[in-house]
This record gives C-alpha cells, structure tokens and sequence, in this order.
C-alpha cells in the first residue's frame, strides 16, 4: 500500500491562523532544531553517554602498568653494651607491575565496554527520536488548542448575534420568550467552550516551553514531506527492522553480555605479571648507614577455588545473556507492529482529513440554509443553534485530523528509525558521540573532561 500526496493542510484552518504575523513566526524545523539543542532530557542522554565512553579507557588500563611510590622516615633510639644511638631510618622506592596475562579478561572488558558505547550510542539516537516526537506533538497541539479557540470565539460572536436578533424579535412580537432563553443558553455553553480552549492554550503552550525549550510565537502549520517515508508499509517494516535503534541498542547489548561471560570465565585461568623495583633505605641498623636495591620478579597465579562465586557469576552471567537475546527478538516484534500502526494512523488521519473537509462544506451550506429558513417561519430558532453547533464540531474534528495527520506522518519515521536532525535536515550543529569517544578512549591520565570541567 502506498500513500497518495494529501495537503495536510486545508481552507480553513489557514483561515483561522493567517491573521497571527509572520515576521518572527516559529517553523516547525526551527522549533525541532530549538529542541536539538535545548532539551534536557537529550542533554542528559548525552551526558550519560559520554559517561560510558569512559568505561573503555578503564577496560584498557588492564594493558598498563600500575607504578606505586612509597617513602617513610622515623627515629628511633636503642642503648647497648656499645653505648646509645639515635637514627632516624628513611627509605623511598618505586614499584612497577606490568601484567602479561590476565586470562583473555582485559580484551574481552575492552570489548564489552566498546559495545556497551555502541549500545549507547543508539540509546541517544533512540531518545532523540523520542524528543522530536514529543516536540512535533508539542508544536502542533498548540496549533490545534488555537484554532479550536479561535472555532470558539467565532461562535460565541455568532451566538452573540443571535441573542441580539431574538431580542429584537421579541420586542417586535416576532419571537418567544423560548426563542431568547434557547439562544442564551447556547450562548453560556459556547462561553464555557471558549473557557476550556483558554485552559488547554495554556497547557500547550506550558508543554511546548518544557519540551522545545522556548515560548510559543506565531507558529507555521506544517506540511509533511511524504519523500521522507518508504514508498510501502513491506518496505517500511524492512528499514525499521534495519535501522531502528531499539533494535541495534538490544544487539550491542546481547554483545556485552556475551563478551560480560567471557570475562568472568577468564577469572579462572591463571595470570602472569612482572614486577621491578627500585628502593632507598638510610640509616636502617646505623648511623651513616645506606642501601640500594632493585628487584624483577615474573609472577604466575593460579586459581584453584574461589569459593564458587566465579562459577556462580559465569552462571549469571550467561543467563543474562539469554535474557538479552530474547530481549533483542522482542525489540524486533514490536518495531514491525509500530511500524504496521503509524502506517495505519497515517493512512487512517488522512481519510479522516477528506470526511472533515467534505463535512464541514456541507455544514456550512446546511447552516446557511437553516437560517434562511428560519427567516421565512420554516425553521426555529433551535434548529439554528443546532446546525451552528455541528459546524461547530466538524470544524474542530477538521482540525484534530489534519493536526493527527502531520503527527502520524512523524510517528512513522521514528517507528522505521529514520526521526534524526540529519534526515529532517535541521540547521544544526549535530552532536558526534565519536568525538569525545575518541577525545578519552586513549588518555593515560588527566582528571579534567574534553571540555574543560
């Protein structure tokens, strides 16, 4: 199945926001580029990542030597047949430990933190879809509270007019007192209506500075690019289950664990090490007295029994494992059936497009007839109010399907793993993980961050 080109966008509802200036309006592109680079939550995934890149420089620090220094002075005093003497015993020295083998564990840690990286840099991505999500539903649910008020205002000032013209035919004895009381109470009822538009503006608006990171201005109604999406739901359902990144997180992460049993089983293989030292002791038995020594020593451990906690996290370990093998099938389920649902949102918001907009013209002509029935006695004033209301409704559904249309439409590029700043050609500066990986992955030492801290 394939998606015809449908405006997202209709008569009305740009009639409805055009009067709002355009001089400093808000794109949709520039609120998500807004979001790129305000969010806290992304910010924060990005932290947390630049956190695990450190885990791969303390895997390979099991290659390197540790250098310990020590030094001590003291005083001591002793009497003999020989007489008395106070000393005041010192020494320094350098030891060095440079491990040979350590069971395979040192490569099998590097490996497992390089693709406890890679998992998380798919988390990013994976949360970074999110956000954008949230700023597309964030941006047009503000368009969508505003028009709806707009709707709203446009009845109250329409149900204001008929109040005036029950009035005067009241007067004239053309009216009953029925007639006013209906068009007041209708009018009461729109002003409520009205009411709650205001309340859900300000929701919106609340939900647009949290999740984009700035005040709503006079925002564009946006127009979905349908050459972003696969030309079918067969190929949609193919791209997401290559390139989704819930998916590529749980295959890295089935890599870790992997890598995770290797490393403890390597716990029971015996390890080499060589050790070299250097040290300097004065006045140790004499006064006046001093040494020199130097030391090489080859060390070789062999694990008989740890009380059987290694073999219990082996245990563990592979279960882990398993769990997330099959943590890595569910990924894979449930991208297919969020890709077959956005498609089918998709397809479903743009029919309902089509049902609104034809209802709407039909409303509108329904409603212009009514009145000029009324005017001649065919129709009563309650059928007015009536039919204004169902004008009233299939307007606001009107603009409820063409703001699920413009969601739905980015519900499906997140469901296939295609809602970057890259696909949607944001003007932004993007983020690279591999820098500041590749800033830390080799340091030997240094307690400040690439970027100063």
């Amino acid at each position: 199945m394939s998606f015809s080109r449908v405006s997202l966008t209709s008569v009305a509802l740009v009639a409805l926001l055009a009067t709002a200036p355009l001089a400093h309006a808000d794109t949709l592109a520039a609120a998500l580029a807004s979001t790129y680079n305000t969010n806290p939550t992304l910010n924060a995934q990005r932290a947390g990542l630049r956190a695990t890149d450190e885990g791969v420089p303390q895997a390979l620090s099991g290659y390197r030597p540790v250098v310990t220094g020590t030094a001590s002075i003291g005083r001591t005093t002793g009497n003999s047949s020989a007489g008395s003497a106070t000393l005041t015993p010192r020494s320094a020295g350098i030891t060095i430990e440079q491990p040979l083998f350590r069971g395979f564990q040192t490569q099998n840690n590097v490996k497992q933190a390089e693709s406890s990286v890679l998992a998380g840099r798919e988390s990013l991505r994976s949360t970074e879809q999110d956000v954008f999500l949230d700023a597309v539903s964030a941006y047009t649910n503000v368009l969508q509270t505003q028009a709806i008020l707009t709707l709203r205002e446009q009845n109250i000032v329409f149900l204001q007019e008929q109040v005036r013209a029950a009035t005067d035919r009241l007067k004239v004895g053309e009216g009953t007192r029925t007639d006013l009381a209906q068009t007041e109470a209708s009018l009461s009822q729109g002003q409520t209506d009205y009411d709650v538009a205001v309340s859900n503006l300000n929701a919106a608006k609340a939900t647009y500075l949290q999740v984009i990171g700035m005040q709503p201005k006079s925002l564009v109604i946006p127009v979905f690019n349908d050459r972003l999406l696969p030309k079918s739901l067969d190929s949609a359902i193919a791209t997401g289950l290559k390139n989704h990144p819930a998916i590529l997180t749980a295959s890295f992460n089935v890599d870790t664990a992997a890598f995770n049993v290797k490393s403890i089983e390597g716990q029971l293989l015996p390890t080499v090490s060589l050790q070299g030292s250097v040290s300097h002791l004065d006045e140790q038995s004499s006064v006046g007295a001093w040494s020199n020594s130097a030391s090489l020593t080859a060390n070789l451990t062999v694990p008989l029994y740890e009380g059987g906690v290694v073999y219990s996290q082996a245990r563990q370990a592979k279960e882990t494992l398993g769990q997330r093998r099959i943590l890595l099938d569910s990924a894979r389920d449930q991208v297919r059936a969020s890709v077959d649902t956005t498609w089918g949102q998709l397809a479903a918001a743009r029919a309902a497009i089509v049902s609104a907009n034809a209802q709407v013209k039909a409303s509108e002509l329904a409603l212009a007839g009514v009145i000029e029935e009324q005017k001649v006695g065919q129709r009563t004033t309650l059928d007015v109010l009536n039919q204004q209301q169902t004008l009233i409704q299939a307007r606001e559904t009107l603009v409820i399907a063409q703001r699920s249309a413009i969601v739905a439409g980015y519900s499906v590029l997140s469901s296939i793993g295609a809602l970057s700043a890259d696909r949607l050609g944001l003007k932004v500066a993007t983020y690279k993980p591999q820098q500041h990986y590749n800033a830390v992955r080799d340091k030997w030492f240094g307690l400040r961050t690439p970027d100063g801290r």
